[in-house]
C-alpha cells in the first residue's frame, strides 16, 4: 500500500463512483478498478459495494478512508514545511462569511497584506461556517473566519473577533419607535442570510424565546441585498456591526436581548504543527486591524 493507493481510495468515497474519481484524478478506469481489487486482496476485506449507481465504502473501507485521510495530510503537511519558503509567499485561500468581507477593519488588513506580501497570491472564498468549517477540514482552505460553534479538535483558533449585534430596521419604517418592542416581533418579517448562519441560527432562537414559532424568513445569499431589503420595508435583520452602514439615515439600529448580543467569529485553521508563514502574516494584519484576543505566538504584519 502506498499514498497513491490511499489517495484513490479517499477520492472514490468522495466522489461514490469509481469512474468519477477515475475522472478526476486523470486515470484509467480499468487502473482504479485494478488498483482496488490488489488492495482488497492484500487486506482480505471488501472496501466497497458496488451497485448500479456506483459503489459505496464497507465499514472496513470508511475505516481506510479515514485513515488515509489523516495520512496523506500529514504527508501534504510534509511537502508544505519542507518547501516552504523563509518569507510569506506562494498562494494562501481565505474562507470569508458575508458580514466579515464587507469589515473596514478586514478591508484595511487586506490592504496591509498586500502591500506589505505581494508575493502572496491571496484568494478569498465566501460562504457560510458550516461551509467553511468542512472546506478546512478536507484542506481546501489555509484558514478561515467561522462566526459560532466548530470541531475545536480539529480546528485551532488564532484569534477571535467579538462583535455587537443589533437589530437593523427602515427608519422611516420604524424610525419613531424607542425600542424593538415598540413595533412587535410577531408580525414582522425578517431578512436572513441561508440556513447555516449563525444570525439567522440567533434570529430563529431570539422568536422562539418570546413565544413565536413561525415567522416569515426572506433568504437572500449577500449583505448588499439584505441591506437593500430593510431600506425597502421588506423586513427586519440582526447583523453585527462592522456590517451595519451606521452613517446611513435610512436604516436605524436597535438593541437586542443580552443572550444575543455578542457576536464570536474566529480565524481558524487546521490543528496541525505546521503553520505556513504566508497565514501566521495574514493573522498577524488581522489582528492589527481590529483582532481581539488573540491566541498564539504571531508574527508582527509589518
Amino acid at each position: 500500500m502506498d499514498l497513491t493507493d490511499l489517495r484513490v481510495i479517499s477520492v472514490i468515497v468522495e466522489e461514490g463512483s469509481v469512474s468519477g474519481a477515475a475522472e478526476k484524478m486523470g486515470y484509467v478506469q480499468s487502473n482504479v478498478t485494478a488498483r482496488i481489487r490488489k488492495l482488497e486482496s492484500e487486506l482480505g476485506v471488501p472496501l466497497f459495494d458496488r451497485h448500479p449507481k456506483g459503489v459505496s465504502p464497507t465499514e472496513k473501507g470508511l475505516v481506510l478512508h479515514r485513515y488515509a485521510k489523516e495520512i496523506l495530510g500529514m504527508a501534504e503537511e510534509a511537502v508544505a514545511a519542507v518547501k516552504e519558503p523563509p518569507y510569506p509567499s506562494g498562494p494562501l485561500v481565505i474562507g470569508v462569511v458575508e458580514t466579515m468581507a464587507t469589515s473596514p477593519s478586514f478591508i484595511q488588513a487586506l490592504s496591509e497584506f498586500q502591500r506589505i506580501y505581494p508575493e502572496v497570491g491571496l484568494s478569498l472564498v465566501s460562504g457560510t461556517s458550516p461551509q467553511h468549517e468542512e472546506s478546512m477540514l478536507r484542506r481546501k482552505l489555509d484558514g478561515a473566519f467561522i462566526t459560532g460553534d466548530y470541531d475545536r479538535s480539529r480546528l485551532e483558533s488564532e484569534l477571535e473577533i467579538r462583535e455587537e449585534v443589533s437589530l437593523l430596521v427602515s427608519s422611516e419604517k420604524y424610525g419613531e419607535e424607542e425600542t424593538f418592542e415598540a413595533f412587535g416581533l410577531s408580525g414582522a418579517s425578517w431578512i436572513v442570510f441561508p440556513k447555516g448562519c449563525p444570525f439567522r441560527k440567533s434570529n430563529e432562537e431570539w422568536l422562539r424565546s418570546e413565544g413565536i414559532a413561525t415567522a416569515n424568513m426572506i433568504e437572500i445569499s449577500t449583505l448588499e441585498t439584505m441591506l437593500s431589503c430593510v431600506r425597502a420595508q421588506l423586513g427586519c435583520a440582526l447583523l453585527p456591526a462592522s456590517a451595519i452602514p451606521w452613517s446611513d439615515p435610512s436604516l436605524r439600529a436597535y438593541p437586542v436581548p443580552d443572550g444575543y448580543r455578542i457576536a464570536t467569529t474566529q480565524l481558524v485553521r487546521r490543528n496541525e504543527s505546521f503553520r505556513s508563514k504566508a497565514f501566521a502574516a495574514f493573522a498577524a494584519c488581522v489582528r492589527e486591524a481590529g483582532g481581539i484576543g488573540s491566541t498564539g505566538n504571531q508574527a508582527p504584519c509589518s
